[in-house]
């Protein structure tokens, strides 16, 4: 699958990369994204340095899951253009957390 990852440099970012590869999620492409601070760096995944990319519209062609772990405002912002683009979009902010129309999930309650 072709993962697209928000907040990939930041601290939850990373632990969310080391827990896709513990769990041998199938990722056959990696889009690591951030804000512009930190486009042009890189995360390494699966024995592999990938370059981080500034977030954008286009960030999200041809993605199958996007993973969002860069705060509320980004993902009011973003997760919306990765549904868009046809993305499942999993994000671990507050900002969809009273949305009746968005599912909930607290693995705690119903896993």
């Amino acid at each position: 699958m072709k993962v697209a990852l928000l907040g990939a440099t930041g601290l939850v970012g990373t632990e969310m990369l080391l827990t896709l590869e513990e769990r041998n999620f199938p990722v056959s492409e990696l889009v690591p994204l951030a804000s512009s601070r930190s486009a042009g760096s890189t995360v390494s995944f699966n024995g592999r340095d990938w370059m981080v990319r500034e977030v954008s519209t286009e960030a999200f062609n041809g993605v199958d899951v996007a993973l969002f772990s860069a705060g509320g405002e980004a993902s009011l912002r973003w997760a919306p253009e990765a549904a868009a683009k046809g993305a499942v979009v999993v994000d671990n902010s507050s900002a969809w957390r009273m949305d009746p129309e968005t599912p909930l999930v607290v693995p705690e309650v119903n896993p």
